[in-house]
């Protein structure tokens, strides 16, 4: 197994969808990349930060859950990151209700001297700029590097965005945002863009439709899993993200045969995600129950 590090935000949600309401529910990137890479990979290490509302139970859930949380900061001055969006009877759109930065607005990733070695860092959705940061301060460079992305980062910072994405091995972006950064409509020409800009491998999402991975020139793509309903798409693209790293972590391997693999693995953790608000459909998964979900996606692929 290799060593995973993970940055991304840690924070809270309050979501509206034609099922219900849930408020001020544990979520972020962050939070949802590391708890799900748990299951391929103990102790996931985590770089992130909170404000001082932050619930102690949530942190001890996550530390519980195999998560090293010794890189997340507590600001006692300040609160933590707050989103809040609704979702319409076409749960593939929402509409952001509020968003307010706190803690992320001036977060300074610090890496803690035991996370510096390690094997994969998987970026979170956040600011290019702190995702350089990241990058910049490890000693070494990861067998793999990973990152996510999203189209407000497109649409206001494109040059560090660009700087960023020249210094990482996988890009991981949903399709509308393939072609926002491309201008590109056909996906295999945006990955072979997006190829040209730096990264050797490219995960485009495509929500309901399933997702397709570019590797040196090899195509593979994993269906989405029927599912009688979709409850909360919320943090499914970082589930889906923390399935692929975890499985990768967990094999150390980037060979294209691990990839496919963990493009299934991800793609089961998404439809978990997506069966309960928040971060519950994730939560105490056993092994049997993630096997025979990656089964069924096996045997959509087959």
């Amino acid at each position: 197994m290799g060593n995973l590090l993970t940055v991304g935000s840690v924070a809270f949600d309050t979501i509206e969808t034609p099922f219900g309401k849930a408020e001020r529910i544990l979520g972020g990137a962050g939070t949802y990349i590391s708890l799900t890479a748990s299951y391929f990979r103990k102790p996931v290490q985590l770089v992130s930060v909170v404000g001082n509302d932050f619930r102690q139970r949530d942190l001890a859930m996550m530390e519980e859950a195999g998560i090293d949380i010794s890189g997340v900061q507590q600001k006692t001055d300040e609160k933590s990151f707050f989103w809040a969006g609704k979702y319409f009877n076409d749960m593939n759109h929402r509409d952001t209700l509020e968003t307010q930065l706190n803690v992320l607005g001036t977060f300074d990733p610090v890496i803690p001297e035991s996370y510096k070695d390690c094997d994969y860092l998987m970026l979170g959705n956040l600011s290019p700029a702190v995702q350089q940061q990241v990058i910049d301060r490890l000693p070494s460079r990861p067998k793999l590097v990973v990152m996510d992305t999203m189209n407000f980062w497109i649409s206001s910072f494109m040059d560090d965005l660009k700087t960023v994405i020249g210094n990482v091995d996988v890009l991981i972006i949903n399709e509308e945002e393939a072609r926002q950064l491309t201008g590109q409509y056909s996906l295999v020409v945006a990955a072979r863009e997006i190829n040209a800009m730096g990264p050797n491998i490219v995960v485009i999402k495509k929500g309901e439709h399933g997702a397709l991975l570019f590797y040196h020139g090899q195509i593979f793509f994993v269906p989405a899993l029927p599912l009688e309903v979709v409850f909360d798409p919320t943090g499914a693209g970082d589930t889906f993200a923390g399935g692929f790293i975890g499985h990768i972590a967990r094999k150390d391997s980037t060979s294209f045969e691990t990839m496919k693999e963990a493009m299934v693995y991800g793609s089961a953790m998404a439809s978990f995600c997506v069966e309960k608000f928040g971060v519950e459909g994730i939560l105490n998964r056993s092994n049997e129950e993630i096997e025979n979900r990656v089964k069924l996606f096996r045997s959509l692929v087959q």
